[in-house]
Protein backbone atom coordinates (compact mmCIF):
# COMPACT_ATOMS: atom_id res chain seq x y z
CA UNK A 1 0.00 0.00 0.00
CA UNK A 2 1.27 3.32 -0.65
CA UNK A 3 1.90 6.16 1.47
CA UNK A 4 0.50 9.38 0.23
CA UNK A 5 3.33 11.49 2.91
CA UNK A 6 5.93 9.58 1.25
CA UNK A 7 5.61 10.55 -2.66
CA UNK A 8 4.80 14.01 -1.40
CA UNK A 9 7.96 14.32 0.46
CA UNK A 10 9.20 12.83 -2.45
CA UNK A 11 7.93 15.47 -4.84
CA UNK A 12 8.77 18.06 -2.48
CA UNK A 13 11.95 16.64 -2.21
CA UNK A 14 12.60 16.55 -6.26
CA UNK A 15 11.53 20.31 -5.52
CA UNK A 16 14.32 21.99 -3.51
CA UNK A 17 16.65 19.36 -5.63
CA UNK A 18 15.57 21.80 -8.42
CA UNK A 19 15.62 24.81 -7.12
CA UNK A 20 18.90 23.99 -5.44
CA UNK A 21 20.05 23.35 -9.17
CA UNK A 22 18.84 26.68 -10.60
CA UNK A 23 20.17 28.41 -7.94
CA UNK A 24 24.12 26.84 -8.77
CA UNK A 25 23.37 28.19 -12.32
CA UNK A 26 21.53 31.60 -11.88
CA UNK A 27 18.54 30.16 -12.99
CA UNK A 28 17.20 26.93 -15.19
CA UNK A 29 18.36 26.39 -18.33
CA UNK A 30 19.17 23.02 -20.59
CA UNK A 31 22.80 21.43 -20.75
CA UNK A 32 23.82 21.00 -17.45
CA UNK A 33 24.67 17.78 -16.40
CA UNK A 34 25.47 16.05 -13.48
CA UNK A 35 29.23 16.68 -14.09
CA UNK A 36 28.79 20.53 -14.31
CA UNK A 37 26.69 19.97 -11.33
CA UNK A 38 29.82 18.53 -9.59
CA UNK A 39 32.07 21.56 -10.88
CA UNK A 40 29.75 24.06 -9.77
CA UNK A 41 29.81 22.61 -5.94
CA UNK A 42 33.67 22.08 -6.17
CA UNK A 43 34.10 25.53 -7.07
CA UNK A 44 31.58 27.10 -4.44
CA UNK A 45 33.22 24.51 -1.59
CA UNK A 46 36.49 25.48 -2.25
CA UNK A 47 35.63 29.01 -2.07
CA UNK A 48 34.10 28.46 0.92
CA UNK A 49 36.73 27.04 2.67
CA UNK A 50 38.97 29.01 1.29
CA UNK A 51 37.35 32.04 2.83
CA UNK A 52 36.97 30.43 5.91
CA UNK A 53 40.42 29.38 6.56
CA UNK A 54 41.97 33.05 5.29
CA UNK A 55 43.06 34.13 8.63
CA UNK A 56 45.54 30.57 8.87
CA UNK A 57 47.13 30.85 5.26
CA UNK A 58 49.43 30.15 4.18
CA UNK A 59 48.88 26.22 5.03
CA UNK A 60 49.78 23.19 3.36
CA UNK A 61 47.34 23.03 0.53
CA UNK A 62 45.73 26.47 0.58
CA UNK A 63 47.10 26.68 -2.98
CA UNK A 64 45.62 24.03 -4.59
CA UNK A 65 41.85 24.90 -2.71
CA UNK A 66 42.62 28.16 -4.15
CA UNK A 67 43.24 27.23 -7.51
CA UNK A 68 40.36 24.87 -7.69
CA UNK A 69 37.60 27.69 -7.18
CA UNK A 70 38.09 29.09 -10.72
CA UNK A 71 39.94 26.29 -12.28
CA UNK A 72 36.79 24.10 -12.32
CA UNK A 73 34.53 27.05 -13.51
CA UNK A 74 36.98 26.88 -16.65
CA UNK A 75 36.68 23.51 -16.96
CA UNK A 76 32.87 23.95 -16.94
CA UNK A 77 33.51 26.36 -19.60
CA UNK A 78 35.30 23.95 -22.00
CA UNK A 79 32.64 21.30 -21.15
CA UNK A 80 29.45 22.47 -21.91
CA UNK A 81 30.18 25.51 -23.87
CA UNK A 82 32.04 23.84 -27.62
CA UNK A 83 32.45 26.99 -29.42
CA UNK A 84 34.98 29.84 -29.64
CA UNK A 85 32.97 31.63 -27.05
CA UNK A 86 33.75 28.68 -25.04
CA UNK A 87 37.62 28.58 -25.99
CA UNK A 88 37.84 32.19 -24.75
CA UNK A 89 35.58 31.78 -21.40
CA UNK A 90 37.62 28.98 -20.50
CA UNK A 91 41.06 30.49 -21.19
CA UNK A 92 39.79 33.27 -19.46
CA UNK A 93 39.11 31.56 -16.32
CA UNK A 94 42.30 29.07 -16.80
CA UNK A 95 44.65 32.27 -16.80
CA UNK A 96 42.90 33.71 -13.87
CA UNK A 97 43.48 31.05 -11.84
CA UNK A 98 47.07 31.10 -12.89
CA UNK A 99 47.20 34.38 -11.29
CA UNK A 100 45.47 33.00 -8.24
CA UNK A 101 48.49 30.31 -7.74
CA UNK A 102 50.92 33.33 -8.75
CA UNK A 103 49.60 35.67 -5.56
CA UNK A 104 49.37 32.56 -3.38
CA UNK A 105 52.75 31.46 -3.65
CA UNK A 106 54.37 34.22 -3.24
CA UNK A 107 52.42 37.91 -3.48
CA UNK A 108 55.56 39.97 -3.26
CA UNK A 109 58.02 38.31 -5.82
CA UNK A 110 55.34 36.74 -8.04
CA UNK A 111 53.13 40.00 -8.26
CA UNK A 112 53.56 41.37 -11.63
CA UNK A 113 53.63 37.78 -12.62
CA UNK A 114 50.12 37.23 -11.29
CA UNK A 115 49.07 40.59 -12.79
CA UNK A 116 50.42 39.80 -16.08
CA UNK A 117 48.12 36.24 -16.20
CA UNK A 118 45.30 38.63 -14.97
CA UNK A 119 46.38 41.45 -17.83
CA UNK A 120 45.57 38.00 -19.92
CA UNK A 121 42.12 37.25 -18.75
CA UNK A 122 40.81 40.37 -19.11
CA UNK A 123 41.80 41.00 -22.76
CA UNK A 124 39.97 37.51 -23.59
CA UNK A 125 36.93 38.82 -21.22
CA UNK A 126 36.58 42.17 -23.58
CA UNK A 127 37.17 39.92 -27.13
CA UNK A 128 34.61 38.02 -25.24
CA UNK A 129 32.22 40.51 -24.74
CA UNK A 130 32.71 43.12 -27.94
CA UNK A 131 31.15 39.51 -29.56
CA UNK A 132 28.10 39.76 -28.10
CA UNK A 133 27.84 43.36 -28.57
CA UNK A 134 24.18 43.80 -30.62
CA UNK A 135 25.15 44.68 -34.29
CA UNK A 136 23.53 47.08 -35.05
CA UNK A 137 24.27 48.45 -31.53
CA UNK A 138 20.88 50.36 -30.39
CA UNK A 139 21.72 53.48 -28.52
CA UNK A 140 20.62 52.88 -24.68
CA UNK A 141 21.50 55.83 -22.46
CA UNK A 142 21.45 53.88 -19.15
CA UNK A 143 24.24 51.96 -20.16
CA UNK A 144 25.91 55.15 -22.16
CA UNK A 145 25.74 56.73 -18.86
CA UNK A 146 26.79 53.86 -16.87
CA UNK A 147 30.16 53.65 -19.27
CA UNK A 148 30.86 56.74 -18.81
CA UNK A 149 30.79 56.53 -15.49
CA UNK A 150 33.06 53.26 -15.66
CA UNK A 151 35.14 55.72 -17.72
CA UNK A 152 35.60 58.46 -14.83
CA UNK A 153 36.21 55.73 -12.30
CA UNK A 154 39.33 54.46 -13.90
CA UNK A 155 40.44 57.85 -14.83
CA UNK A 156 40.10 58.98 -11.07
CA UNK A 157 41.75 55.26 -9.71
CA UNK A 158 44.65 56.20 -12.14
CA UNK A 159 45.13 59.50 -11.31
CA UNK A 160 45.48 59.11 -7.77
CA UNK A 161 47.22 55.42 -7.54
CA UNK A 162 49.86 57.12 -9.77
CA UNK A 163 52.28 59.02 -7.53
CA UNK A 164 52.60 55.88 -5.13
CA UNK A 165 53.04 53.27 -7.82
CA UNK A 166 56.90 53.93 -8.11
CA UNK A 167 58.69 51.22 -10.47
CA UNK A 168 55.15 48.90 -11.15
CA UNK A 169 53.36 52.53 -12.49
CA UNK A 170 53.63 51.17 -15.97
CA UNK A 171 52.57 47.20 -15.54
CA UNK A 172 49.36 48.42 -12.67
CA UNK A 173 48.25 51.65 -15.63
CA UNK A 174 48.23 48.96 -18.05
CA UNK A 175 46.22 46.57 -15.77
CA UNK A 176 44.09 49.36 -15.01
CA UNK A 177 42.95 50.89 -18.18
CA UNK A 178 42.30 46.94 -19.78
CA UNK A 179 39.81 45.92 -16.51
CA UNK A 180 38.38 49.15 -17.10
CA UNK A 181 37.53 48.48 -20.91
CA UNK A 182 36.65 44.84 -19.82
CA UNK A 183 33.57 46.64 -17.76
CA UNK A 184 32.64 48.93 -20.29
CA UNK A 185 32.51 46.06 -22.96
CA UNK A 186 30.70 43.92 -20.21
CA UNK A 187 28.05 47.23 -20.20
CA UNK A 188 27.83 47.04 -24.01
CA UNK A 189 26.83 43.55 -24.52
CA UNK A 190 23.65 42.23 -25.01
CA UNK A 191 22.69 40.06 -21.86
CA UNK A 192 19.47 39.43 -21.44
CA UNK A 193 20.05 39.18 -17.89
CA UNK A 194 22.74 41.31 -15.27
CA UNK A 195 24.59 38.59 -14.26
CA UNK A 196 27.76 39.28 -16.36
CA UNK A 197 27.75 43.04 -16.23
CA UNK A 198 27.59 42.53 -12.07
CA UNK A 199 30.65 40.46 -12.33
CA UNK A 200 32.53 43.10 -14.10
CA UNK A 201 31.90 45.56 -11.58
CA UNK A 202 32.74 42.96 -9.04
CA UNK A 203 36.12 42.15 -10.50
CA UNK A 204 37.14 45.93 -10.65
CA UNK A 205 35.57 46.68 -7.56
CA UNK A 206 37.94 43.89 -6.09
CA UNK A 207 41.19 44.61 -7.88
CA UNK A 208 40.25 48.61 -6.58
CA UNK A 209 40.32 47.10 -3.10
CA UNK A 210 43.54 45.59 -3.24
CA UNK A 211 45.26 48.51 -5.44
CA UNK A 212 44.28 51.02 -2.21
CA UNK A 213 45.43 48.61 0.07
CA UNK A 214 48.72 48.00 -1.56
CA UNK A 215 49.71 51.17 -2.69
CA UNK A 216 47.89 53.85 -0.17
CA UNK A 217 46.84 52.52 3.18
CA UNK A 218 45.57 49.38 4.89
CA UNK A 219 41.76 48.33 4.87
CA UNK A 220 40.35 46.51 7.62
CA UNK A 221 39.00 43.03 6.36
CA UNK A 222 40.82 43.28 3.05
CA UNK A 223 41.47 39.83 2.52
CA UNK A 224 37.75 38.65 3.47
CA UNK A 225 36.19 41.48 0.62
CA UNK A 226 38.36 41.11 -1.76
CA UNK A 227 37.94 37.32 -1.79
CA UNK A 228 33.97 37.73 -1.59
CA UNK A 229 33.60 40.43 -4.74
CA UNK A 230 36.31 38.52 -6.22
CA UNK A 231 34.90 34.90 -5.91
CA UNK A 232 31.35 36.17 -7.24
CA UNK A 233 32.43 38.35 -9.72
CA UNK A 234 34.03 34.85 -11.55
CA UNK A 235 31.40 33.05 -10.69
CA UNK A 236 28.84 35.78 -12.18
CA UNK A 237 31.18 36.08 -15.39
CA UNK A 238 31.14 32.25 -16.07
CA UNK A 239 27.98 30.88 -15.09
CA UNK A 240 26.08 34.22 -16.25
CA UNK A 241 27.84 33.68 -19.83
CA UNK A 242 26.78 29.96 -20.09
CA UNK A 243 23.48 30.51 -19.18
CA UNK A 244 23.40 33.18 -21.60
CA UNK A 245 24.72 31.14 -24.27
CA UNK A 246 23.21 27.67 -22.85
CA UNK A 247 19.39 28.51 -21.68
CA UNK A 248 16.22 30.03 -22.53
CA UNK A 249 16.87 33.92 -23.56
CA UNK A 250 13.63 34.71 -21.75
CA UNK A 251 13.83 32.43 -19.10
Amino acid sequence: MHDPGALLRGRDDSKEHLMWNDWLTLGRWPGMDSVGRVLLRISLGSSLIFFLSLAWQPYPGSVVIKAMCILTLALLAFRLLHSRDGTILGLSLLFSSLGDVFLALNPGELFIFGLGAFLIAHFLYIVLFVQSWPRPAPVRRVRLVLVFFVFLYGVFMADWLLPGLGTLKAPVMAYLCVITLMVMAALRADFSRPWVVIGAALFILSDSLIAVSKFKHALAYRDYLVWISYYVAQYFIGVGFLREKLGPRNS
